[in-house]
């Protein structure tokens, strides 16, 4: 199942900074408007200089606009999302979520297999707005890795 406007985030198990730090991601949005987007890869060069860096220039903007809390998701291990957070400024402001064996990915099909280029299962590129729990908006780049209409300039414009 591909999610879509109106549903609901499903109950999946990520990861913020460490294994031990285990957070139910329908549970980080309940009572909250949030953005979601989610990166192929950690430190890839169009994750780790574009989009990214574009939420975190844009994290005044968007929380100006009622937004409580902004995360980014990769089919990552919890160590490297954390550095790939403080390494892009995010520290303090966007929350790294990693979804290491591509459970929560596949849950709302945004996955995608890239075992020759990535080593297996990766997320395509997305961002969403979530209120409540419940997806309102979402923006899925068409083939899963460019960097068009999941940056933080188009979702500032879906809020």
């Amino acid at each position: 199942m591909v999610i879509k406007v109106g549903d609901k985030l499903p109950n999946a198990i990520v990861y913020e900074k460490s294994p031990k730090n285990q957070l139910n991601i329908a549970d980080v949005f309940i009572g909250r408007r949030g953005v979601l987007f989610a990166v192929p890869g950690a430190f890839t060069p169009g994750c780790r200089f574009k989009h990214l860096p574009g939420y975190v220039k844009d994290y005044n903007a968007i929380k100006a606009k009622g937004i409580d809390i902004i995360a980014c998701v990769a089919v990552n291990d919890p160590f490297v999302m954390d550095a790939f957070g403080k390494d892009g400024g995010a520290d303090g402001k966007i929350r790294m979520l990693a979804d290491p064996d591509c459970s929560f990915t596949k849950s709302i099909g945004m996955d995608i297999e890239m075992s020759k280029a990535m080593g297996g299962c990766r997320s395509k590129r997305y961002s969403m707005l979530i209120e409540d729990g419940i997806v309102k908006h979402i923006n899925v780049e068409p083939d899963g890795f460019s960097i068009t209409c999941s940056t933080s300039t188009e979702i500032l414009s879906k809020i």
